[in-house]
């Protein structure tokens, strides 16, 4: 038995927004409220979509008591301040990865999610894309036998994004490649080795005095006898736009296309197959399922850079809104759960710290692990 729909605050109204008519069309939710510091912006936004409440003030947000949940969509060194703020102001958290910045950071919010016993899920697209939910369904099924290594890669040219992009480590944004190596077998990292390559533009390096252009790191799973490799770049390195992962099993292997709307290959033995992947609509509600197609950002003059690199993360974002609601409603945790969002960010941040040391093994602290 569903409860009364639940109230929803989006904080960040530009990738954000692509969120609002998801959660006006589902069941579960009430897309009650809307905030971003610019008002002229916001109050546009909320007109456009019908949303009443507009705030540009985040803790002004948090003491409405008629919100239920946030989904946070701002820049990456507001998630954890953020998080944390609506947790203790009794508010269940959806955030966009990555979860935090700092290891210290991810800690707190477990921590608040534990005392609370609120639900906190982070946003990572990759593990609700087609073509995760493709190779989830071939493991399930058996056709992969077992899985004998993962690997994935996110490079990405970041020039032109925000100032706060600019010399960013490649591995404190890796949850579009740690994430689906991980939730695939539904397994946690226990330690981490990486190593560093090539260097960016001097002038890039100072603000967060990290060189490389490439960041690799080998990440050993729990209790497993499973390893991973991911890499990660973000400047100064020509490559398309690449978010994939490659599954490597005794019966088959799936292999991400090494270019963009390429099909990917199924390996059977030494046999390749050219494979579309198809879309998994179906396992949403029928009112939310054109969403894994379409959205706010459609139009050759109404296009965020999340939508024109990567395709739209997949058609993620319907399912990622849709487990959030039902987590809720259900009362159970959702996945990523704030322990493993705990897990799948800090391998990004100790990966960085790793290859800072030359590839010193770095195991991954206790409270990300269950």
């Amino acid at each position: 038995m569903s409860k009364k729909p639940f109230n929803i605050a989006i904080i960040g109204l530009g990738f954000g927004a692509e969120f609002i008519p998801i959660y006006q069309k589902h069941k579960l939710a009430n897309m009650y409220a809307i905030c971003q510091r610019n008002k002229e912006k916001a109050e546009e936004i909320g007109k456009a979509f019908g949303i009443d409440k507009v705030y540009t003030d985040y803790d002004e947000l948090l003491k409405d008591p008629e919100v239920d949940a946030v989904h946070i969509n701002t820049p990456i060194q507001n998630h954890a301040e953020q998080s944390i703020k609506a947790l203790r102001a009794g508010k269940h958290v959806a955030c966009t990865v990555p979860m935090a910045t700092t290891v210290e950071e991810c800690k707190a919010i477990v921590e608040e999610v534990e005392r609370t016993g609120l639900t906190y899920m982070m946003m990572e697209t990759v593990i609700y894309s087609r073509e995760f939910l493709f190779v989830k369904e071939m493991f399930e099924n058996g056709d992969l036998g077992k899985i004998q290594f993962l690997r994935a890669s996110h490079q990405q040219e970041m020039a032109g994004w925000p100032g706060y992009w600019e010399g960013l480590p490649p591995m404190h944004y890796a949850t579009h490649c740690v994430g689906p190596v991980l939730a695939l077998p539904k397994a946690q990292a226990e330690y981490v080795s990486c190593l560093g390559s090539g260097r960016i533009d001097e002038n890039l390096i100072p603000k967060y005095g990290s060189p490389f252009a490439i960041e690799t790191c080998h990440i050993k799973f729990k209790d497993s006898d499973l390893a991973a490799e991911v890499t990660r770049s973000l400047f100064n390195t020509a490559r398309q736009y690449r978010e994939s992962f490659d599954v490597y099993g005794s019966k088959k292997s799936f292999e991400w296309t090494l270019i963009e709307h390429e099909d990917s290959v199924i390996h059977t033995g030494e046999t390749p197959e050219r494979v579309k992947i198809p879309d998994y609509a179906h396992l949403l509600p029928e009112e939310i399922a054109g969403f894994t197609t379409a959205g706010v950002y459609d139009g050759d003059d109404n296009q965020h850079l999340s939508f024109i690199q990567g395709a739209g993360h997949g058609g993620s974002h319907p399912h990622l809104v849709n487990e959030f609601l039902n987590a809720l409603n259900e009362e159970r945790a959702p996945y990523p759960d704030a322990k493993q969002s705990a897990n799948i960010t800090c391998v990004g941040i100790l990966a960085h710290e790793s290859a800072m040391d030359g590839g010193k093994i770095i195991p991954l602290p206790e409270f990300t692990l269950s």
